[in-house]
């Protein structure tokens, strides 16, 4: 996949087209089903498919104050789009200069002169361009005095018709653990990436050496012990992981702390993705070290115990993107 932000110049083989539109937060599942209406369709058409997002978020944006719990930080958004099997991504600074464009300057600038959309593919409820003025019916009314195309794609739901794929409803049952409902609902395991830090070494005198990961502003997952498989360098672990911020020690800030079973090689430096695969315990305060390491103990056996379930039959291989993620292809 191509991928362009800011003033890149869009090559000519990529002009025309079939263009889904979203902010796609997590890539989930309804995100996935609207990503495979444009897919299908520049099939069907010989155009090829492209992706139009935003970063930042447009809501981190107008309110910088409250950082948005980000689901797919924008490197692990562009793997995720690729995988849908998308030739481009567009990725647009979400900035004043854009914020200010009113849904005609939006469609003029953006879908006619720089990427020669010939269709355009969105969500029932996006809108664009300045106070939000732009949506579907905007849309379609642009298209048929330009000449592209403009499919509407409706609310996706879970398997019982009811509760809609959302960005939020993820957030929230990753915020309580919850980690089995975001899965169903991304198609995959949440993962979070990062580079391995030096810690202060507390771990391995413990006997339990971690990998340690600063969490940025925003991502909240509730703090506790979780069981993970983790990538390092194109190979696949397992493992335990603390969240938080190590009431019994003091810390200042919050950390991603992986234990990885069966492993002792010095990563620091190294970007490592971290599947939760599941919520053991919540985060808690020891009164000493020893009972620490003796409720660590019990965390890495139910860990091990939750992991072989898993991966002996792993509910997410039935969607694209898990079956992807199971395989390391992802």
């Amino acid at each position: 996949m191509h991928s362009f932000s800011g003033g890149d110049r869009i090559p000519a083989n990529l002009h025309g087209a079939v263009v889904a539109i979203g902010n796609f937060d997590g890539v989930h599942r309804g995100h996935q089903a609207l990503l495979e209406t444009a897919r299908r369709r520049a099939l069907a058409a010989g155009s090829p498919f492209g992706v139009l997002t935003f970063e930042p978020h447009p809501r981190l944006f107008f309110r910088p104050e409250q950082p948005i719990f980000p689901l797919s930080p924008p490197p692990l958004k562009q793997r995720l789009l690729a995988a849908t099997g998308a030739d481009f991504l567009l990725t647009l600074d979400f900035n004043r200069a854009l914020a200010n464009l009113e849904p005609r300057q939006f469609v003029d600038q953006i879908l006619v002169e720089r990427l020669k959309a010939s269709h355009v593919v969105m969500g029932y409820d996006f809108h664009f361009g300045h106070g939000r003025k732009g949506n579907p019916e905007t849309m379609r009314r642009f298209g048929d005095e330009l000449a592209f195309d403009v499919l509407t794609v409706d609310q996706v739901t879970d398997d019982d018709g009811l509760a809609p794929f959302s960005s939020s409803a993820i957030r929230d049952d990753l915020r309580h653990g919850r980690i089995r409902n975001a899965a169903h609902a991304l198609g995959y395991w949440w993962m979070m990436t990062g580079e391995v830090v030096r810690g202060d070494g507390r771990g391995r005198a413990l006997g339990f050496p971690t990998a340690n990961i600063p969490l940025a502003p925003g991502v909240e997952p509730l703090e506790g012990i979780y069981a993970v498989r983790v990538a390092v360098g194109g190979s696949f672990h397992l493992g335990a992981a603390y969240i938080g911020s190590r009431p019994t020690f003091r810390s200042q800030g919050r950390f991603l702390e992986i234990f990885i079973f069966d492993f002792d090689r010095g990563i620091y430096g190294e970007r490592v993705d971290t599947e939760l695969r599941a919520f053991i315990r919540r985060d808690a305060k020891f009164d000493s070290s020893d009972k620490l390491v003796a409720q660590m103990r019990k965390d890495c056996e139910e860990a091990v115990a939750q992991l072989r379930s898993i991966e002996a039959h792993d509910p997410m291989r039935e969607f694209p993107l898990g079956l992807l993620q199971s395989e390391g292809r992802l």
